[in-house]
């Protein structure tokens, strides 16, 4: 089944359900639906997020699951985070600069214990924003 469109293809306006139908019985049910935040995600990123769920957040356990490093977990959570409208605002400058650094040692660390390799340490920290 699709994804429900959140916009307009035409003029970009939000759109709304306006019917719902049973496809067991075909009873039909008219009126206006919101869709939920969840609709705003990426069928791929749904799947991470039932994983996300199913673990109970232990990202030591999603880790096993779906062979994805620490910092590739974390950035997939910022990015649904920042797909929900859930974005943190008024970070200080100061904090971001902290978080960038101490996010680039750890991605060496983790190649210095050969927990990664060099092309994913790369790939890893090319996503590091700068602070």
């Amino acid at each position: 089944m699709r994804k429900l469109l959140e916009y307009c293809p035409a003029c970009a306006g939000e759109l709304i359900v306006t019917q719902q139908t049973c496809v067991q019985c075909g009873t039909s049910i008219v009126g206006e639906f919101k869709p939920t935040i969840f609709a705003r995600l990426s069928p791929e990123n749904l799947v991470f997020l039932e994983v996300f769920i199913k673990n109970k957040g232990n990202v030591k356990e999603m880790e096993r699951e779906l062979g994805e490093s620490y910092w590739a977990i974390r950035n997939r959570i910022n990015e649904i985070i920042e797909q929900l409208g859930l974005e943190k605002k008024n970070v200080e400058p100061a904090e971001l600069q902290t978080d960038s650094a101490t996010r680039r040692q750890e991605i060496l660390a983790q190649l210095d214990r050969g927990e990664i390799d060099v092309a994913s340490a790369a790939d890893l920290l090319r996503a590091v924003k700068p602070g």
